[in-house]
């Protein structure tokens, strides 16, 4: 405390006040009214930035898949969904089913040429291009599909497509995973290698140039042309995806046997194609919800697929198909067919060749862990299951 001796508390506080500048009313208003201005000033200039960093934003999704095929379309759903939440509205992304804009094997081409600024589709559609496009969905006795997501996500996978895609202006990515494929559908029984000679069957792409070197008839027919086809006869054959899509569209109707496993799909990855320069001009930020968005879109779609097809599998089953499995011939001459065509290819075509011997690479490792812990865990519980103990 200060002590202000022989001083009356009156004379005190006259003397303090004339040591201090003093402030009126209107002195007190005039620079509380500066400061206000300055806080105001503040907040403006903040706005702009706001702004930048979260831009209005509307793009369009053209997909290769028909809203009936809703585990498929419905990733690229959640993708559009999650961003326009993230975003608080700013980033807004237009999804389109296939044919609705281009038709559903041109989606690529539409990215690449800035038509849309985005696709979800699978990268293998586009073999015609060049057959390096297979390796970003899946090849015959290729990856399964954690297998798959592992190579893409944390052995450099994303990144080699990309390179690779970049020569097409587009950047990839992963968005969704079907898990391992149904065989397809056959008007008659196939036990050996022999009744595959002079099949026609509706398959396309990598697989259809290893099912030429057995004796098929590789068949191109638009998904909603293959129930006639199977019908009249025009096709002995089908493949699609798996019991809940292929019920949906009736085959074991026209072609009873059902087939497994889908050894040229054993864990096909589908893809968000972006247009490569709409992608590098996003804010950071947008560029993480769009990778984020996908991630979920990712895991819904494999996440979705294990939940309906068991229950679409005993459907089908009580609808009259019969399941068999390929036989241990066909599937070891298949496989050589297979190697034969991957050599071929190597030898002329550097791009294929960086990212075929990435995922052998990959692949004999993820096998050599998966026969320890996960091969045995799985095949004592599938005895279990087949023993009525689950």
């Amino acid at each position: 405390m200060i002590e202000l001796e022989g001083r009356s508390d009156g004379e005190s506080r006259a003397s303090i006040q004339k040591g201090m500048p003093s402030m009126n009313r209107r002195t007190f208003i005039r620079q509380a009214g500066t400061a206000g201005v300055g806080v105001a000033a503040a907040a403006t200039l903040a706005a702009p930035a706001i702004a930048q960093e979260n831009p209005k934003i509307t793009w369009r999704m053209t997909s290769s898949f028909t809203k009936g095929l809703d585990i498929l379309f419905g990733a690229g759903q959640i993708v559009a969904d999650h961003v326009r939440e993230a975003s608080g509205g700013n980033f807004t992304i237009q999804h389109f089913a296939g044919g609705e804009i281009v038709p559903a094997l041109q989606a690529a081409d539409a990215v690449s040429s800035g038509t849309v600024e985005m696709a979800h589709t699978c990268s293998y559609y586009y073999v015609g291009k060049d057959p390096t496009f297979a390796l970003g969905t899946s090849v015959p006795f290729g990856l399964n599909a954690r297998q798959t997501n592992a190579w893409f996500n944390q052995a450099g996978g994303n990144e080699l497509l990309n390179e690779f895609l970049a020569g097409y202006n587009i950047h990839s990515i992963l968005l969704g995973n079907t898990g391992a494929q149904m065989g397809g559908w056959f008007r008659k029984e196939i036990n050996t290698i022999d009744d595959l000679k002079g099949l026609k069957m509706r398959i396309a792409g990598l697989t259809g140039q290893v099912m030429s070197k057995v004796g098929v008839t590789p068949q191109q027919i638009a998904g909603g042309d293959v129930y006639a086809a199977l019908e009249k006869g025009t096709i002995d054959a089908t493949e699609f995806v798996g019991p809940y899509d292929d019920q949906k569209l009736g085959f074991h109707k026209v072609a009873k046997y059902y087939y497994y496993p889908a050894w040229w799909e054993g864990g096909p990855a589908v893809h968000a194609f972006v247009n490569l320069e709409k992608f590098n001009g996003l804010p950071e930020n947008y560029k993480r919800m769009l990778q984020d968005a996908c991630a979920a879109g990712s895991a819904s779609m494999l996440e979705r697929y294990d939940a309906q097809n068991p229950v679409a599998l005993r459907e089908l089953v009580a609808e009259g198909a019969i399941l068999r499995p390929f036989s241990q011939e066909i599937l070891d001459i298949c496989y050589k067919a297979a190697l034969e065509t991957y050599a071929e290819i190597s030898a002329t075509n550097p791009a294929f060749k960086k990212i075929y011997d990435s995922q052998q690479a990959f692949k004999k490792d993820a096998y050599l862990w998966s026969q320890i812990a996960e091969y045995s865990y799985d095949t004592f519980m599938m005895i279990q299951q087949r023993n009525g103990n689950l």
